[in-house]
């Protein structure tokens, strides 16, 4: 057996991680344009440590990152080269509106984006397009205090509105919002909170994620009326949580740990909050801020698939809090595993693992739309990378990948390797820490010509994507 013949083979990247022009175009301020580099970063990403402007004193990697603003056509053109059957983007939101609550939307920032859908489709590429990728305007953490403010549902109504309305003969796919999970542990980078002094951290968090689960509601109700046809997904940073040891403690600690992250597309899948996670709620003492229409648009607009990305698994260990210390997400040791330079643990297996228990959790399509190795790359002197070790990586992923669909049954609509071309790192800022198919010469501190290079993976992945992924040698 093979994959479907109309199987979507391509590479996902962010506005915030690949775009830059952050100043042109008639941008705003954006969240990502105060993450700084180094040690003040992780803190910031968590909305502990408030930035609300640059400063002289840090430096600033998503404000040009890897100049897709101004490459873009250069870029299509050697994704085109690969083969790719779809390319998955994001929006910048101050692109469009520079502040959020702009009576109007910035027409530099939408003809942008319809000249890099056109450039794509004219390569025959179809976009996949992240409506939010850890994007959101400054003025709408400063003036309204991110999503922990139901107005931020309808700026966020306008803005899908706009873009439906622009792009609706050019974009077939959408996501409502990027590892939508990451929410809770990243609170500034995926949902614009900076936390005050003495706050509710709990309830601010969950009034958040409500308001961002009825806001992606409304896109994929709006989505399909104005656009016939269109499919609407929602998307989870994946990978599930293994118990330590075969203790049933540990079993269930791995099952309520599993369960804070499907939670998220328990709600977009299924129309409702799970019981599980209202019982929590309730021995916390917190009420879901739930008004007007808002449960039957949870009900009436669930998602048309499951996108999610995948990097590795994790592991828990019961009654361990404050043992595994980890910037976002946790994990005990996995002596079966080895871990790649960052810490994640290696396992392909886990993949099919992951892609069978969401499938049987919603029995709906499915998309991996992010997967990939983030490591060292050490390029000649004409810039070309020999990296042998992505393709043994993306080859056992894939493998795996195969067998869930071919022998398990799992239905999936496409895969989309992260990222195609070198990008900022968001969890570190990093350039060092490569994913792609294409060298960019750029450093960590933001020096370098910006040209770019293929790599040995660049011929390996347009050999796989021309076989549909029958060749993997």
């Amino acid at each position: 057996m093979s994959l479907p013949e109309n199987f979507l083979w391509g590479g996902a990247m962010a506005a915030n991680q690949c775009e830059g022009g952050w100043n042109e175009g008639g941008r705003g301020l954006a969240n990502a344009d105060v993450l700084p580099y180094g040690k003040d970063r992780v803190a910031v990403i968590k909305g502990e440590l408030p930035m609300l402007a640059p400063d002289a004193e840090h430096y600033y990697p998503a404000q040009d990152a890897v100049d897709f603003y101004h490459h873009y056509k250069e870029d299509i053109a050697l994704f085109a080269e690969m083969g790719f059957k779809t390319l998955r983007l994001s929006i910048a939101w101050s692109r469009i509106y520079p502040n959020g609550d702009d009576a109007q939307p910035n027409r530099e920032g939408l003809a942008f984006y319809r000249s890099v859908f056109e450039e794509c489709h004219k390569y025959g590429i179809e976009p996949l397009v992240t409506i939010t990728h850890y994007d959101i305007p400054m003025h709408l953490v400063t003036a309204y205090g991110g999503w922990r403010n139901r107005k931020l549902i309808d700026f966020y109504k306008k803005l899908v509105t706009t873009l439906f309305a622009e792009y609706g003969s050019l974009v077939r796919y959408w996501l409502t919002f990027n590892e939508i999970n990451i929410m809770t542990s990243a609170c500034f980078m995926a949902a614009g909170i900076v936390f005050r002094e003495g706050e509710d951290r709990y309830a601010s968090i969950y009034d958040a994620v409500h308001h961002v689960l009825v806001a992606g509601a409304w896109a994929t109700k709006l989505c399909h009326a104005m656009i016939p046809g269109a499919k609407v997904g929602c998307m989870l940073n994946a990978g599930i949580y293994y118990p330590r040891t075969c203790s049933p403690e540990d079993v269930q600690a791995a099952q309520a740990e599993n369960r804070k992250h499907y939670m998220f597309t328990d709600v977009q899948m299924r129309g409702s909050y799970p019981a599980y996670v209202c019982r929590e709620f309730a021995r916390h003492g917190y009420q879901i801020p739930f008004q007007a229409d808002d449960a039957a648009i949870l009900r009436e607009n669930t998602a048309d698939f499951v996108s999610f990305s995948y990097y590795s698994t994790r592991v828990v260990e019961a009654h361990a809090e404050g043992k595994y210390d980890s910037n976002l997400l946790y994990s005990a040791d996995n002596p079966y595993l080895e871990r790649e330079p960052w810490g994640r643990f290696l396992d392909p297996v886990g993949l099919r693992i992951t892609m069978n228990e969401i499938y049987d959790r919603y029995q709906k399509p499915l998309f991996i739309v992010e997967n990939g190795l983030g490591t060292i790359d050490q390029p000649d002197a004409d810039g070309y990378v020999a990296d042998d070790y992505r393709i043994s990586y993306l080859r056992k992923h894939l493998q795996q990948m195969k067998l869930a669909v071919e022998e398990d049954g799992v239905e999936l609509l496409g895969y989309t390797s992260w990222g195609p071309i070198d990008l900022v790192s968001v969890a570190t800022g990093e350039m060092k820490k490569r994913y792609g198919f294409i060298y960019v010469d750029r450093d960590d501190e933001g020096c370098g010509t910006l040209k770019r290079t293929r790599k040995k993976s660049f011929y390996w992945y347009k050999k796989v994507i021309n076989t549909n992924g029958d060749d993997l040698t």
